[in-house]
């Protein structure tokens, strides 16, 4: 799993290596609210910066593989754990292959091991999933403390990203626009707690499995492209975008 799907919060770095496009790695600020080649036909895009569709499969694999080990079996733990920790140690060894930066993966990893540890020492499946549970409800929380203080993750993520690094926190429209679309990541944490929880309450190992493979993929993209429309929307026509944070000079 990776560590967005974990329910860890993304640093800079992490986003950069596992969710961003290769040829968006080493842009610079670009011209006005354009995207990072400069072209007027296309306005920044948050699911261009973000776009965690590599990331958000090879944090589906070890779940799945759980899944479809679980049933196969007829419901033998050792079996489903087994073949998790195969999946992703295929996804780091894949990443290796790649000449990918492995942190994320490798991070992921030892997430599935611990998850699995924990399944396997309490005896029964659904604590496969209480890692998860547990790290998406820390997620929710410190990305609610970082928007309340002022130093919403968001920012700190496409900043780190994309060169403006903590300027955009000089600018109130930015800081603002920050906050605001971070909420909404705050949001796919909130669900994917509430529905484990409910789902590790009744002790369906079977739904968790399907939730947890449900709520990566998917519900990222639903979360990139949401966080996106709130940033840019909350951004006036006459503001020259997040690339260029203007930085208010005292008299």
């Amino acid at each position: 799993m990776s560590a967005e799907a974990a329910g860890t919060v993304p640093t800079p770095d992490d986003t950069a290596d596992d969710l961003v496009p290769a040829a968006f790695g080493d842009a610079g600020l670009g011209d006005s609210r354009f995207d990072a080649d400069g072209d007027p036909t296309r306005e920044e895009s948050l699911s261009r910066l973000l776009g965690g569709g590599r990331a958000a499969i090879e944090g589906s694999i070890p779940p799945i593989a759980f899944l479809a080990a679980w049933i196969a079996s007829g419901g033998e733990l050792l079996t489903a754990v087994i073949w998790s920790l195969i999946a992703s140690a295929a996804t780091l060894v894949t990443a290796l292959v790649q000449r990918r930066k492995p942190r994320a993966v490798f991070i992921g990893m030892l997430m599935t091991v611990l998850a699995a540890m924990v399944a396997y020492y309490t005896g029964e499946a659904r604590n496969f999933f209480l890692i998860q549970l547990l790290s998406n409800a820390a997620s929710a929380l410190a990305w609610t403390i970082s928007i309340v203080i002022g130093w919403p993750f968001l920012g700190l993520i496409v900043g780190g990203i994309i060169g403006t690094r903590l300027r955009w926190r000089k600018d109130p429209v930015l800081l603002r626009a920050y906050q605001r679309a971070s909420w909404i990541w705050v949001l796919q944490y909130v669900i994917r707690v509430v529905v484990f929880s409910v789902l590790w309450w009744l002790d369906e190992e079977t739904w968790l499995a399907i939730m947890r493979a449900a709520l990566t993929y998917p519900l990222i993209i639903a979360c990139v492209a949401l966080s996106g429309w709130v940033l840019f929307s909350a951004i006036p026509k006459s503001h020259p975008g997040i690339r260029k944070p203007q930085v208010a000079v005292a008299d």
